[in-house]
């Protein structure tokens, strides 16, 4: 059925906005869905889409990739993108915000690859445009990258096409705290700019630690698993385990999983493949001293990770400083990501009070969403 915002000019498609609408309902079970509420904001989540785009591919005979939902993650957007006859090319970077002032603000993704921060954009106070960087691979069609030198110079040629010249603000996340580093090493190096390099959580792979450190996180780690399953009944906890040596026999290629393995473009196993490629980049990537400031922001409840990140960057940057915020790793930028929000755009704030205000005002007419 065809609602309010159904545009007749649609109505030859057999995927009008009225049946998108109809399915993201059915997939998300909500009602009503308004063409402009996103997917992910929704309750959508990795099998969901997959679940979607199933339903996609039976009705319009067309089988993408579930990742297309990333790009256009709203019913207008995907009726939009659904209604050319191909699927355009796709650049690493997602407009996540309009912004009419400065340069934009990238964001790198964490492992998994994607671009995950569409709430924490919107909140960021700065009148800055705001990209997020998916990584190659998410969408299927072409094989990650498992180096973060090659992930930064594929990102750095996209990067020209949105902002040709610095000064640049690079934040990232998790993961993408590295891949952020590497931009901005690559971009200094090529004579640009950087007026922000924030890192959200971010630490080098833990053979980067000293000894007593690894020691310290590992025996945290044990701690936190036996704690945790302590507290569940014992039918779950061994629900756990179980599921923990599936997914190892999976990620170790064994064939008894091959009846569980998702189609080639499923979100949830393209997903896996660039977290997988994520952890090999992780391992290999040796940090460089970086001549700039690094701006770091930590969550309040660290669990897994190292307690002071002063100890392990301040010899990587010649200058550093951290902030504290509510949450833990995950919740930073879900739960809690109202105040992540709020110190990075007093970051950005301070760093855009050194831009002159002309090459600030040609940057925004160049670089609208």
């Amino acid at each position: 059925m065809c609602r309010g915002w159904c545009d007749v000019s649609d109505l030859h498609s057999p995927l009008t906005i009225g049946v998108l609408t109809q399915m993201w309902e059915r997939v998300l079970q909500r009602f009503p869905v308004g063409p402009e509420e996103h997917f992910f904001d929704l309750g959508g989540n990795d099998m969901l889409a997959d679940a979607l785009f199933a339903e996609i591919a039976k009705v319009d005979g067309r089988v993408l990739p579930s990742a297309t939902i990333c790009r256009a993650p709203t019913i207008h957007a995907l009726s939009a993108l659904l209604s050319a006859p191909t699927l355009p090319k796709f650049s690493p970077f997602i407009p996540l915000k309009a912004g009419d002032e400065g340069p934009p603000i990238i964001i790198a993704h964490g492992l998994g690859g994607r671009a995950s921060f569409s709430q924490l954009a919107r909140h960021i106070g700065a009148r800055n445009p705001v990209y997020g960087i998916q990584a190659k691979g998410v969408d299927g069609l072409e094989a990650p990258l498992d180096r973060i030198e090659d992930m930064t110079e594929f990102y750095l040629d996209a990067l020209k096409q949105i902002q040709p010249k610095g000064p640049y603000i690079l934040i990232g996340y998790s993961f993408g705290g590295l891949v952020a580093l590497e931009m901005a090493q690559q971009l200094i190096g090529r004579g640009e700019n950087i007026a922000l390099l924030a890192l959200v959580d971010t630490y080098p792979h833990s053979h980067h630690l000293a000894p007593g450190e690894r020691l310290r996180l590992f025996a945290k780690r044990v701690g936190g698993h036996v704690s945790r399953m302590k507290q569940m009944p014992i039918s779950r906890a061994s629900s756990e385990v179980l599921h923990a040596l599936q997914l190892r026999l999976h990620l170790a290629g064994s064939n008894d999983s091959r009846a569980l393995t998702p189609p080639p473009l499923s979100l949830v196993r393209t997903t896996a493949r660039v977290k997988e490629n994520d952890f090999v980049a992780m391992r290999r990537y040796r940090p460089r001293f970086y001549r700039g400031k690094i701006t770091f922001v930590r969550p309040e409840a660290n669990s897994y990770l190292p307690a002071d990140p002063t100890a392990i960057w301040k010899k990587l940057a010649a200058e550093f400083e951290v902030e504290t915020v509510p949450g833990d790793h995950l919740g930073m930028i879900g739960t809690h990501f109202e105040s992540l929000a709020a110190a990075l755009t007093r970051h950005v704030e301070k760093a855009g009070a050194a831009f002159p205000a002309a090459a600030s005002n040609r940057l925004a007419r160049k670089m609208s969403l």
